[in-house]
């Protein structure tokens, strides 16, 4: 209900400003002074909601547990973490000192790739 109402006030400014312009610029000049002013009013909210947003603090530098990495990562990527437990279940299997090797990968912490250098 606020929505619509909110809707309907934006409708009637609009009109109004169209109305005390078009006796001195006409049906198009009052047409692109309201969109003008829609323009600037977009902009000023998007610059307001920029400037109050905040980047996410992170955690202080503490080490982390073997299980919280592994729980973070489990959420951030879980198809990628099901396919490497399958994975490591079958090397596990096949020839256990690969297990050694699969888990020292997962554990290294590397940052992620970025984009390439053109």
């Amino acid at each position: 209900m606020l929505a619509v109402s909110s809707g309907v006030v934006v409708i009637a400014l609009a009109y109004a400003l169209f109305a005390l312009v078009r006796p001195y610029v006409g049906p198009a000049g009052g047409a692109a002074i309201v969109a003008g002013a829609a323009a600037l009013l977009i902009g000023l909210i998007g610059l307001t909601f920029a400037l109050l947003g905040r980047r996410p603090r992170r955690k202080a530098s503490e080490p982390e547990s073997v299980t919280e990495r592994i729980v973070d990562f489990v959420k951030s990527k879980p198809i990628t973490a099901v396919g490497g437990a399958i994975a490591a279940g079958i090397l596990a299997i096949r020839n256990p000192g690969y297990l050694g090797s699969a888990i020292r990968a997962f554990m290294e912490n590397r940052e992620p790739p970025r984009g390439r250098r053109r």
